[in-house]
C-alpha cells in the first residue's frame, strides 16, 4: 500500500510548514490527486489518519480534490476526458491523442 508512504509524506511536509511558520496545530491539508496518479483516495485517507498521529496534524483532516484525466488532441484542438479506464482517442476527429494535459497529479496546495 504506497498510499502510506504518500500520506506519511504529506504529514512530514505539513508538520514541517508547522513549525516554520511558528504553528502548534494543523487543522486541514488539501491536496490534489489526479484520475491516474495511482492512488486510492480511500486509502490514502486511512492512510492519513494513521500517519498523522503524535505530530501537529493529529486533528488535521485531508481535503482531497481529484483531477480529472484530460487529453488534448493537436489535429482538431480540443481537449477531452480520457475517463477510467483511459481511452486517449479523440472523440471529436477520432485520433489518437499524444498530450496528456492532466490526472497525474499528487501534490499539496494548502495548509490550513
Amino acid at each position: 500500500m504506497h498510499e502510506l508512504s504518500i500520506a506519511t509524506a504529506i504529514v512530514e511536509q505539513a508538520d514541517e510548514w508547522a513549525r516554520t511558520e511558528g504553528a502548534d496545530t494543523v487543522s486541514t491539508v488539501s491536496v490534489r490527486v489526479g484520475e491516474l496518479s495511482g492512488v486510492v483516495l480511500d486509502a490514502l485517507t486511512f492512510a492519513f489518519e494513521v500517519a498523522r498521529d503524535g505530530t501537529a496534524l493529529a486533528d488535521a483532516r485531508l481535503v482531497v480534490e481529484q483531477v480529472t484525466a484530460r487529453a488534448w488532441c493537436g489535429p482538431c484542438d480540443e481537449e477531452f476526458a480520457v475517463g477510467m479506464p483511459p481511452f486517449f482517442w479523440c472523440p471529436h476527429c477520432d485520433r489518437p491523442s499524444t498530450e496528456l494535459r492532466s490526472g497525474r497529479e499528487l501534490e499539496i496546495t494548502a495548509v490550513e
